[in-house]
């Protein structure tokens, strides 16, 4: 489980690829400071286990689910990606319950600069729409934010500029596809009322 409040921005390495997943070292510091095999790390909102580590990086794999509803199908050598690792019961949370379990992927179709932050307007898959409500949250490559505005099936964000700053939103540009994860509360609140319709 994840916060959503990224750390760091680490660097693709290596990437190595397999009929059905790929092996992926990723460059990183913040996140290595207290890292045991094993650990969850979110990888631009997708949670990958250490399979490895230096000083330096750290080796994950990445399945075919993973590849088949992620961007991470994407990666290449020499790509930034959100890092982030996973929340202690005792910490506090900035941002919302975030799993690292990836919706879908959305495109950003437009960047607006106002005075003090940034919109970006994200098409997103018509039927992750149901899940986002205006002021509710949702994880984009993996960083909590606030839906400024939910209009059919595109999505406003607003982005400070010290989220900018640390995030992979730095570089990201318009056409770049992105990790969702909606909100679970909605999920499991469809799931009880299925339950009770039957």
């Amino acid at each position: 489980m994840f916060t959503g409040i990224v750390e760091e921005v680490g660097t693709v390495e290596e990437l190595e690829t397999f009929h059905d997943s790929i092996t992926v070292i990723i460059r990183a510091s913040v996140v290595l400071e207290d890292v045991q095999i094993g650990d969850s790390i979110s990888v631009s909102g997708v949670c990958l286990t250490v399979r490895t580590h230096t000083k330096t990086t750290f080796t994950a794999d990445i399945m075919q689910e993973t590849l088949l509803h992620s961007t991470l199908n994407h990666l290449k050598k020499g790509n930034t990606v959100n890092l982030e690792r996973s929340m202690r019961m005792n910490d506090r949370i900035g941002g919302h319950f975030v799993a690292g379990h990836v919706d879908g992927t959305g495109t950003i179709q437009q960047m607006t600069e106002l005075e003090g932050s940034t919109l970006y307007e994200v098409a997103v898959p018509e039927q992750l729409t149901k899940y986002m409500i205006k002021k509710g949250s949702v994880a984009i490559n993996g960083t909590s934010l606030t839906i400024a505005d939910i209009k059919e099936n595109v999505m406003t964000v607003s982005i400070i500029p010290h989220t900018k700053d640390v995030t992979q939103f730095q570089t990201v540009m318009v056409g770049d596809p992105v990790n969702l994860e909606v909100d679970q509360l909605g999920k499991y609140v469809e799931k009880l009322l299925e339950g009770r319709a039957i």
